[in-house]
């Protein structure tokens, strides 16, 4: 890790290695286990702490209190700022450190700024995230809002990670849902122009179905009733489908997503995908005729039933396109495939990857993540309905309602695999209680301090030049350890998928911004110190802004 705190790190691994060495308690370091350093719970028992010589038992054959005091006797501890290493319990070792070694901290995020906190993990390597990916039939609602935070924080998270990603919309246009969609465009078409015309079964009942049907009885009168039924048909699916993906583009541009590819459904019927799909399957001996239905050998990849692809009817079942639209993912050579599903197809997951398997495809190259769903709260009571229509709260809704870093932080704050209850109040309350204005105003308040150092006419200098030395306090020291640690905290959450890690940590940070604001001034008649206090605050500032851009929250200046 290319930071003060892995190099440190790095070098107290060397030490012990050595000591062990030097101690006749390894012959190599071939023979030498994975050291391991972790931070101890309690300060009281130092800055990090090693269980090496419990490792090393077997290798040494002694118990691991002669070992840890073996290592303590020889480690050379002005290598790697080490005041003291005292041993614990059954034989861990603790180490003091001189904090010294904390200030180059300040020095890596003001160097690599907006980039602090990057590594190079992915190498490179390509993921597809797929995520929303809602029926053109209708409002985006808080499902797919969901699915929209976490799954943009997602990739936010791996492109810093070092990982090349593709974010990808799937656009359901085919099938019954946008026959009616369109059967639903036509009825409301009529009735503006004064026909009688009845929905149809499952029609779609919306305001905006509507409103689309009346801008369109506007612009072309009665003439769309003279086209063959085919032409008309086909004339208000396409009209209905442009009007929906534009209301979906525009909510989720307002949210701050947005997708690298549109991917149409439609588009595998057209190019013989489906089809291909099928045929690849029956050369490969996956599939079988039974009771005119032609199913999938799903079972043989750990589905629970085989599955139909084609009905007696002719017609498929929503797995067949699904597993031509994969078999296309696979073939365009990502290295990893990601889908952020809602809750209602969880049992959809072992079928699809039994169909990916079956096409000889690695199924474990495939992740599905599922986001939970989302109840809202207002004055303590659920809320269902929209105050404005009086129907389903809608994503355009929330945002109007509390804006929209509330509600990517909030839905993007719990794991999404767990449900979320979202405190509306408390999403737009101006108080400490409110986790995201709690972060954001840790920004803007590190900002107005610079509005004060200018306003006394107090520049910041090269950090390389600063008196680094005169930040001494605990408090201090706490707030550049936990900003030394982002790099590692953006490994392990790209490596679990997991964006709520982020808000986690910079809520943290910012709890220790705020104490440390309780109980030091910044600026003070001591220009010195004030000036290393500054450079501490910009580097703070750089890493809880890096951290809200991850998750696609402003960090405001003023508030």
């Amino acid at each position: 890790m290319n930071n003060a705190l892995g190099q440190l790190q790095t070098a107290i691994r060397n030490a012990l290695a050595d000591a062990a060495l030097n101690a006749g308690l390894a012959e190599n370091r071939d023979e030498l286990p994975e050291i391991m350093l972790e931070v101890p719970r309690d300060k009281l028992h130092g800055d990090l702490a090693t269980n090496l010589a419990m490792q090393l038992t077997k290798i040494a054959k002694r118990n691991p209190r002669q070992i840890a005091e073996a290592i303590v006797e020889y480690i050379d501890k002005s290598r790697a700022f080490i005041e003291s290493a005292n041993i614990a319990g059954p034989g861990f070792i603790n180490f003091r450190l001189n904090k010294s070694y904390l200030h180059p901290v300040i020095g890596d995020v003001l160097e690599q700024d907006g980039k602090y906190g990057s590594i190079e993990t992915g190498k490179g390597q390509k993921i597809q995230v797929e995520f929303v990916s809602a029926n053109p039939t209708g409002s985006l609602h808080l499902g797919h809002a969901r699915g929209a935070a976490v799954g943009d924080a997602l990739c936010n998270l791996l492109t810093f990670a070092g990982y090349e990603v593709t974010r990808e919309y799937y656009i359901n246009d085919a099938g019954n849902q946008v026959a009616n969609l369109a059967k639903s465009i036509e009825a409301r078409y009529r009735q503006a122009l004064g026909e009688e015309a009845e929905m149809p079964e499952d029609g779609y009942y919306g305001e905006d179905i509507v409103g689309f049907a009346r801008e369109l009885a506007e612009r072309e009168g009665n003439r769309l009733l003279s086209m063959p039924e085919d032409e008309r048909f086909q004339y208000f699916r396409d009209y209905g489908l442009e009007k929906e993906l534009d209301k979906i583009k525009r909510d989720l541009g307002r949210f701050g997503v947005h997708f690298d590819n549109w991917f149409s459904e439609t588009s595998l019927y057209e190019t013989g995908k489906v089809v291909a799909v099928l045929e690849a399957l029956r050369a490969k001996g996956q599939v079988y005729d039974q009771e005119g239905a032609v199913w999938l050998a799903s079972t043989q990849y750990g589905d629970d039933k085989d599955r139909v692809l084609v009905k007696n009817d002719g017609s498929y079942t929503y797995l067949t396109p699904d597993a031509a639209y994969h078999m296309d993912k696979y073939a365009r050579g990502y290295d990893r495939l990601i889908n952020i599903w809602g809750a209602d197809h969880h049992g959809y997951i072992p079928r699809m990857k039994a169909a990916m398997a079956a096409l000889g495809n690695d199924p474990d190259k495939l992740t599905v993540l599922i986001a939970q769903m989302v109840s809202l709260f207002q004055n303590g009571e659920k809320v269902k309905m929209s105050k404005r229509t009086g129907k389903a709260v809608t994503m355009e809704d929330l945002m109007d309602e509390v804006g929209v870093d509330a509600i990517r932080y909030f839905f993007t704050m719990r794991s999404m695999d767990s449900h979320l209850d979202f405190d509306m109040d408390l999403a737009v309350s101006t108080s400490n209680e409110n986790p995201v204005f709690y972060v954001q105003y840790a920004h803007a308040r590190i900002c107005s301090i610079f509005r004060q150092a200018e306003e006394q006419n107090i520049a910041l200098q090269s950090w390389k030049d600063a008196p680094l030395h005169r930040l001494s306090t605990e408090h201090e020291y706490d707030l550049l350890r936990k900003m030394g640690e982002l790099p590692e905290v953006v490994e392990d959450a790209a490596r679990n998928y997991a964006p709520h890690a982020i808000i986690r940590y910079v809520y943290e940070l910012a709890s220790l911004f705020h104490s440390y604001y309780r109980a030091e001034r910044v600026i003070t008649e001591d220009a010195e110190q004030s000036q290393a206090r500054l450079q501490l605050l910009a580097a703070l500032r750089i890493v809880i802004a890096n951290c809200l851009a991850m998750v696609g929250v402003s960090a405001p200046e003023r508030m």
